[in-house]
């Protein structure tokens, strides 16, 4: 019986000047193995069509990320159509109503009291005063103190305390108070010097006239270097800002201050032609450097 023959899987010998081919049982190239499938991707015009959508859809792709990484550059004429748009429908603070908000916390309405006949506190007089330090120190004209029994302070943030008198400067008519309890976080405003200050310039008083506030009023400053007699004193004041802001009784020992919300003076009286006590158009503050030095504060 013949025996089937045994191959070895040794490679044979190369014979000189022959080139080496493959081993028997080595793999077929790449590109042999991948003809098969592209003979068959060309044979189906489905395949094909895929095929080429999905190269479509990766240029597509592609140029789209190349627009979105360099976006047109903003060109004056852009920006000023956005402005445009912003200042048409956006509603802004008036610059009086930025100042106001700016001064309002450091705002005080200061109440005066008498004892009557029987030995109880009795309303005297209501002004308006404005911290300056955050230590609870507070400038007001002195008439709105000078006859009271007792002093009491109403914040910003609706806190009470009793104040007393730590200081006064009676031909400027100021009058320096000292809180008894400081809220805490109490605002102190900002002291502008008027050395600046003139005819024109936009101004704002905050108060409480005749008790109603805080009041916000906004004029111009009328003229500078003025004097004043008031229709209860017998002494004139100099030196003095006026300002067409509307002031009345309840307004007097306020902040006069800028459209910035800084303060150039303290409100200290009205020109009253007639008996009414009521605003004309003349108001009259003292310059804030005489009002600081009242209370001790060095010059600007």
């Amino acid at each position: 019986m013949r025996k089937p023959a045994l191959y070895s899987r040794s490679r044979r010998p190369v014979p000189p000047g022959m080139p080496a081919g493959p081993a028997p049982d080595a793999p077929a190239p790449a590109t042999r193995r991948a003809w098969p499938a592209l003979q068959r991707v060309a044979q189906s015009p489905r395949l094909v069509w895929a095929v080429l959508a999905l190269l479509a859809a990766a240029l597509a792709a592609s140029q789209w990320q190349l627009h979105r990484a360099a976006p047109p550059a903003l060109t004056q004429k852009d920006i000023d159509a956005a402005v445009l748009r912003s200042v048409t429908t956006q509603n802004l603070p008036s610059r009086a109503a930025r100042a106001a908000a700016h001064i309002s916390p450091a705002v005080v309405r200061v109440v005066a009291y008498v004892k009557n006949p029987r030995g109880e506190n009795v309303e005297h007089g209501v002004g308006t005063g404005v911290v300056i330090t955050d230590k609870g120190v507070i400038l007001t004209n002195l008439h709105v103190v000078q006859s009271a029994q007792s002093v009491q302070l109403v914040f910003a943030d609706g806190s009470e305390s009793a104040a007393q008198l730590t200081g006064a400067q009676p031909e400027q008519d100021l009058a320096v108070l000292q809180a008894l309890t400081i809220p805490d976080d109490l605002h102190a405003a900002t002291l502008r010097s008027t050395h600046d200050l003139k005819s024109g310039d936009e101004v704002v008083a905050v108060g409480f006239p005749f008790g109603i506030g805080p009041s916000t009023s906004a004029g111009v400053v009328s003229g500078l270097g003025r004097s004043f007699r008031s229709s209860e004193g017998d002494q004139d004041i100099g030196n003095l800002i006026q300002f067409d802001a509307a002031a009345n009784p309840g307004n007097s020992g306020g902040p006069l201050v800028t459209m910035d919300g800084e303060v150039v003076g303290i409100v200290t009286g009205i020109l009253n032609p007639t008996s009414h006590r009521t605003f004309v158009g003349i108001g009259f503050a003292v310059p804030i450097e005489s009002a600081a030095g009242a209370a001790g504060l060095p010059p600007f």
